[in-house]
């Protein structure tokens, strides 16, 4: 059972991190820094805290779910640091008063949460399932891309009534071979020529 326990806020960004501490049992913040995006020093951080408060305390770090994903999270855990991903959606916010949104407040408010349990924590998928959903993510990606690339050369051939009869299915092989063999006159049809030592109706 840990007696004293030190509670550490972290505000993430690509850029930066903003870290402070908050003990519970004397209602108190402290140690705020702003240091690189590296997990080293996030551990060297929490090290020198722990000298400053008390080397037997146990340290329970967290930041919000965000750009970050989990790698922060998977490299802090594999050296034994206790750390939390909080839900942003579940984080109090103090009503009635309107103050400027600092990375200091961020990091104060996530200590706080960390400590007084006023959070819910993000699952954590495993390595496994986390990379089966960014395949996921990057297929569906491409698919999009390609949609509206050939959004793009339907409008075109439109444009130019270089469209695919109607009633015949588009994207087959045969679509497709015909695309390839279409001739563009660049003078005819006004085009910029961007190899003038070529002759109009190069093939695309």
């Amino acid at each position: 059972m840990h007696h004293n326990i030190l509670y550490v806020g972290m505000d993430v960004h690509k850029e930066s991190f903003t870290l402070c501490c908050y003990s519970a049992e004397e209602d108190k913040f402290f140690g705020s820094q702003k240091i690189a995006p590296d997990s080293d020093l996030v551990i060297q951080y929490l090290q020198s805290a722990k000298s400053f408060y008390d080397l037997k305390a146990h340290v329970v770090c967290g930041y919000k779910a965000g750009c970050l994903g989990y790698s922060l999270y998977r490299e802090l855990s594999s050296t034994g640091v206790d750390c939390v991903i909080l839900a942003p959606s579940t984080i109090p916010v103090e009503k009635g008063k309107k103050r400027i949104k600092t990375d200091k407040r961020d990091a104060m408010n996530i200590a706080k949460c960390l400590a007084h349990n006023t959070y819910k924590p993000v699952h954590i998928p495993t390595e496994e399932t986390e990379e089966i959903k960014e395949f996921i993510r990057m297929r569906n990606d491409h698919k999009l891309a390609l949609k509206r690339i050939k959004q793009q050369i339907n409008a075109f051939c439109l444009r130019h009534k270089l469209h695919y009869a109607v009633g015949r299915h588009k994207w087959t092989q045969t679509h497709l071979e015909r695309l390839r063999k279409l001739k563009l006159d660049i003078k005819k049809r006004g085009f910029p020529n961007p190899h003038p030592e070529r002759k109009p109706g190069y093939h695309q």
